[in-house]
């Protein structure tokens, strides 16, 4: 008798897939689902690129993934299994710009029509909005801090002002301009506000993407549970990045570090009474408020990869290599967050995706709400270990154990600072949720073939 095929499913998007973190976390996620889940479960992955090769190209080495992972499984399943691991592994592709928001709602719109339940989404996809490297600065940095240098670098060089393409009129190119140029183009500033290319990329777009699916996150399972947010957020989600004056960090240097403040903040704060007033606009799965809600709204989570070689910083084949050996010289004298290699700094997103949620709300009920991140020994062996946040600290409680792997100069945690990151929160949620109001208002009413 021929065995059954797979009877649940278990459905995780993945933006930006097509390489470096994000094809990682993929592959992490076929591997270990294979090894974990019984064979009654199939796991559909949805990978978002940003073009038809990328997707193409994407699914195939993918494949070939799933290939050498049942094929390497080989010693553990049996004859039975082995011709239905293939079939547990379900591999589509989507195509999505997280700079245009017309884009996001597209993607939202072709999801929902799917019918598929999300588990989870992976937000990983951004830029880095950087252009070069201040040689000296990486000399004399590297040479004399060698670890805080390779973890914490101010090396890097950043553009300033960058804006994701028109939104309204002018997409045509689809070329980004700076804030100088679209704020000087005839009649566009009575048009539409700009959009940061960084902090869209980043943090906008996958805010917008994670609203228009909340009906597929949210829809109750048959363990009454709904489905998980990951935001992946960087080591370098430094607090002086962030000026609420300059949301968007347009005339910052630091667009991507303040991005990914914002992301940590988003995630910390999702679950307080201060924020409930936006998260549940944010959460809200209806158009018609006398509708009944009978869903449970997503657990929303913050990972980073610890510090791994991928083209988010560009360099030439020759310093990239030369950047990444220092990051194996940073393990070796002792950093803990220095994973190098992509796969291993996929694995906290990995663990959030596919670990119980009683699991992780029994270690959130002990340990606090945390960022989660990547840590290895020297020799490579990866682990997943609470991050400092500063004004946070490790899981928002004051009087914590101090862990290794601080940033030097962070302090300690106080009550004062807890309840200002806690209004920060507050601040942070307002603004996104006015951002995204307000842009719904901009786009044309028939933006949306059905009611998202």
């Amino acid at each position: 008798m021929a065995a059954e095929l797979p009877q649940t499913q278990f459905t995780a998007l993945v933006t930006g897939a097509n390489s470096g973190l994000g094809f990682a976390i993929a592959c992490r996620l076929i591997t270990e689902f294979l090894e974990t889940r019984p064979l009654s479960e199939t796991l559909i992955l949805i990978v978002t690129t940003r073009s038809t090769r990328k997707s193409d190209d994407t699914v195939s080495r993918l494949q070939l993934h799933v290939d050498r992972t049942v094929r390497k499984s080989r010693g553990q399943s049996s004859e039975k299994e082995r011709p239905y691991e293939y079939a547990r592994i379900k591999l589509k592709s989507e195509i999505v710009d997280l700079t245009s928001i017309i884009s996001v709602q597209q993607l939202a719109q072709r999801l929902q029509e799917s019918a598929h339940k999300i588990d989870t989404l992976i937000l990983n996809a951004g830029i880095g909005g950087w252009t070069g490297v201040n040689w000296l600065n990486a000399v004399w940095t590297v040479s004399t801090d060698w670890v805080h240098a390779t973890t914490w670098p101010t090396m890097k060089i950043a553009g300033k002002g960058w804006l994701a393409k028109p939104q309204l009129a002018g997409q045509a190119d689809g070329k980004a301009t700076t804030s100088s140029e679209q704020r000087q183009a005839p009649g566009q500033e009575d048009v539409e506000l700009p959009l940061g290319e960084v902090f869209t990329a980043n943090v906008f777009g996958h805010y917008l993407l994670a609203h228009y699916t909340m009906p597929l996150l949210s829809t109750t399972a048959a363990n009454g549970i709904g489905g998980k947010i990951i935001w992946i957020s960087s080591i370098e989600a430094h607090a002086r990045a962030l000026n609420l004056d300059d949301f968007q960090a347009l005339d910052s240097h630091e667009a991507y570090e303040s991005s990914k403040r914002v992301t940590d903040i988003l995630a910390l704060t999702y679950g307080m009474p201060a924020t409930r007033p936006w998260v549940s606009q944010f959460t809200s799965t209806v158009n018609d408020s006398s509708e009944p809600k009978n869903t449970s709204p997503p657990k929303m989570y913050v990972t980073h990869p610890g510090v791994c070689g991928t083209a988010i910083f560009p360099l030439p084949y020759l310093l990239n290599f030369l950047m990444t050996l220092t990051f194996y010289v940073s393990r070796w004298l002792g950093s803990p967050w220095h994973t190098c290699d992509p796969y291993l700094g996929a694995t906290a997103a990995v663990w959030i995706a596919l670990t119980p949620q009683s699991q992780l709300d029994a270690t959130e009920e002990r340990d606090g709400i945390g960022k989660w991140g990547v840590a290895t020994d020297r020799l490579g062996n990866e682990r997943v270990a609470k991050t400092e946040v500063e004004g946070w600290g490790w899981g928002g409680r004051v009087g914590e154990p101090k862990r290794k792997g601080r940033k030097r100069g962070v302090q300690d945690l106080t009550e004062e600072q807890r309840e200002g990151f806690v209004e920060l929160g507050r601040d942070v949620w307002r603004r996104m949720e006015e951002m995204r109001n307000e842009w719904e208002e901009k786009l044309p009413p028939a933006r949306w073939g059905l009611k998202l």
